[in-house]
Formats: C-alpha cells, structure tokens, sequence
C-alpha cells in the first residue's frame, strides 16, 4: 500500500471468525458461524484526524488517497506522531488449535452433553451458550510498523432459573478459554455452582441493612478494579478537566497501602491483546502501586495531550470503529494472606460470592447474586442483599487485607462499553479482598 508523504497514515486489517450455539432446555434454539473482514484507515495531518472504514480491501490504496485529498499538510514536529512506536512483529499464535477448525457439530454437542446437570426438580429453566471468536489483525503504518497477530477465545455460558415455591433465584457459569479443547472438563464445578445455588434458594434470608466489614470474592474484586478504578483511569476522561487532573495527579496518595491496581495487556484471557489498535506493544501499567496514584490508560492522542507515554491500551471493537482508550486485563494484585486469616477476627460481616452486576465512577455500586454472612471469622449462612455501595474514594483508602491467591476471570459473554463500542472482550480479577466498612441493604 502507499502512504502519501506530509501526513500520518495507519491501516488497521481484520479478518474475524465467529461461530455460537445456543441451547434452551436441552433443545438447539440457534447455531451460527461467520465470517467478516475489513479494514480502518487513518490520517492525521498536524491539526485533524480523518478515517475511514471499508469492507473492500483491495481498496484501500484509494480510500488512503480519498483520506489525503481531504487533509492539509502540517505535521512539522508533531508531538502526536512523535508518541507512535514502530513496531515490526508476526505473532500468530493459534493456527494449530484455530476454532474455526472445529466442526460445528462438536460445539453443538459440546452444549448438550452438559444437558443432564440442569435435569433437578428446582431448575425451571436454563439456557446455554457456546460462543467463539479469532480475530487475525494486521496493522501497517507510514512510521514503519507492520503487525501481523491474532487472538482468539472459546467459551461456555449457562444461565439456569430456579424456583422452590414461591421463593426464586438465578445463576449463572461462565468459563471461557483461549481454544475450543478442555471446555468438556467444567462439568464438576457446573455441578458444584448449581447445587450451592439451590441451597442458597432454599435457605438464604434478607439481609439486615447496615454497615459491615465485606470481604469479596476474585470476581468481585475485579468488578470493583475494573468499575470503579479502572474507569477513572481512561486517560481521555481529563482531557480539558483541569479538576479531574488535579483530583487524580500522578503521585498521589489514594487507596491503602496494599493496594496496588494494574492493567496488563499481555494477560491470557479475554483481555489479551498483545499489541493494540495502534500499534503500541501491550505493558503492564500500575494505576496504583502501594496505594500512590501511578498511571492512567492512554491511546497516543492523550498520551501526547498529557505529555504522558502511550500505554497500549487505543482500542477499537471492530474494524468499523475508531480506537479509543479502552482497559485490557485490570486487577489487583495479592497480598499475603490466606482467606481464613483473612476473615479469622470479622465478628460480624458480609462475604459476596457471586455477583450480578456492578458499576461506579464516585460512588461504587454492587448487586451481589451469592452472598453470606461472616460470624466470629466463619462463612455462615446464606443471605440475599440488593445493593452494597460505597464511596470509591474511601473504598480505596478501607482496604485492609489482600489474599495471596488470586484469579484473573476471561468472559464468554458480554463486555466492556464506551461510547458506542459493545461488547469489547476485557479481563479483570485479583483476590479475596476485604474492605473495613460499606453500606449493605
């Protein structure tokens, strides 16, 4: 391809395979596979950025030029294009074991040979999901770089309903891996989610509101890196906010002192990307370490609008769209305990399981789905809690204790959304986390 000269040109290829299977009470309701590609073509000319999007990719030698004849020349010495690294790389990794090899009979029986788990008196209704995808990107700039990677991700999902009498309560399970081999072997612990939930259904009682000493789960603490911090870390959120800047500068304390939260892009899972929409080598970023504000997530517009560096993390959900800055793999990292010593002194608190959703920007919100009350440093009896929130600035400061085993969660279904984008694939987790004080209702 060309790149004309006085301007700053990328283009972004994709060929995406995607292939899903639904089941609904052990009956096929949907099987689809399919195929797209396209590319995303850039150009900045020292004051404005132009894109375009095309199907065509043979083509894109005249949308280059269709881009250019719109632009006026003035790169100079542009502190945006000077942010760019130049990167050249083949990185594909999934050839061998490509779901797109798998025949979609396989997938389908996949789904139904878990049927018999859901065939309990208490389980009304359940639907299943087998989900894959491998994206093969190439990236080409007038810098130079020229990318050739792929990723790829095979999942299963199952949602179930249960009713005993007029009491009900929904679950889910959700496993996703990096191929279509080892998604058989979940059965035990499809087992083990199901049975835990029916006895939550039949024991669990409404919780007393008030305020308590909670203690989440992996999956828990990951929604809150991800929802609550992760967010206000998305570098193009303080662009011309001078009171965001100043209330998240860089070396500041804001959360306790074990507390440090990373986003890494080079973590297998849902959120890996190796390099991103850009070009930028995926890195590990701290956005807290030891509880000092350390980082933010930048494309290579902020990067160079805050006088920051690039952090790999300029993504885009497809080749129709635009890269912006997006999380990749948030978490946060352990501590050094274990989950007995954790809760051992807690007279009386909240242990959250599973959760349903959550979110938050200055006040932390969380639906819990399994949650449990803690007495005298044991996990007892079941309890149903609408709504635990907090103040995310004081959240941050009433960590007290971290374990030192941790898990990093890779999703099948769903994702991350930011202006328009949806589903892009993220990844988030850490350890059993326990927080001195928050609301629970």
């Amino acid at each position: 391809m060309h790149f004309p000269k006085g301007v700053y040109t990328d283009v972004r290829i994709e060929r995406q395979f995607k292939s899903s299977v639904k089941v609904v009470n052990g009956r096929i309701e949907d099987v689809n596979e399919r195929v797209s590609s396209g590319a995303f073509i850039r150009m900045y000319d020292g004051k404005r950025w132009y894109y375009s999007a095309t199907t065509e990719i043979e083509e894109i030698d005249d949308e280059i030029e269709g881009l250019y004849r719109q632009t006026k020349p003035d790169l100079k010495d542009d502190a945006v294009v000077k942010k760019f690294e130049v990167n050249r790389e083949r990185l594909i990794q999934f050839d061998e074991n490509d779901v797109e090899k798998i025949p979609l009979k396989d997938k389908r029986d996949l789904l139904l040979s878990y049927s018999d788990v859901f065939d309990v008196p208490e389980v009304k209704m359940w639907s299943g999901y087998y989900i894959d995808s491998r994206v093969v990107k190439e990236f080409y700039s007038s810098l130079g770089s020229e990318l050739v990677f792929d990723v790829q991700r095979a999942g299963i999902f199952f949602l179930f309903a249960l009713a005993d009498g007029d009491k009900r309560f929904s679950e889910s399970f959700d496993k996703s891996l990096e191929s279509f081999e080892g998604l058989d072997g979940y059965r035990e612990e499809v087992e083990d989610r199901l049975r835990e939930s029916i006895d939550f259904l039949r024991r669990s009682k409404p919780v007393k509101p008030g305020r308590y000493t909670v203690v989440l789960a992996p999956i828990a603490t990951g929604i809150f890196a991800h929802e609550s911090f992760g967010h206000k870390s998305e570098a193009d959120f303080m662009l011309g906010d001078e009171t965001a800047l100043r209330e998240w500068a860089i070396g500041k304390k804001v959360g306790s002192e074990i507390l440090s939260i990373v986003d890494d892009g080079n973590m297998k899972g849902s959120g890996y990307t190796p390099f991103d929409d850009e070009g930028i080598r995926a890195r590990k970023t701290y956005l807290i370490k030891e509880g000092i504000l350390s980082g933010r997530l930048h494309s290579v517009y902020t990067a160079a609008k805050l006088d920051e560096e690039p952090t790999g993390n300029g993504r885009a959900v497809s080749f129709t769209f635009e890269p912006i800055v997006r999380m990749t793999t948030t978490y946060i990292e352990p501590g050094n305990l274990s989950f007995e010593e954790l809760i051992s002194d807690i007279k009386e608190g909240v242990y959250v399981k599973t959760v349903g959703h959550g979110s938050g920007l200055s006040v932390f919100t969380m639906a819990p789905n399994m949650a449990y009350m803690i007495r005298n440093g044991r996990v007892e009896e079941p309890v149903q809690i609408s709504v635990i929130t907090g103040n995310v600035f004081k959240t941050l400061a009433m960590i007290e204790g971290l374990t030192k085993d941790m898990k990093i969660f890779s999703f099948t279904i769903g994702g991350c959304g930011k202006m328009d984008q949806f589903p892009l694939p993220v990844g988030f987790g850490g350890p059993y986390m326990r927080v001195r004080e928050l609301e629970v209702g």
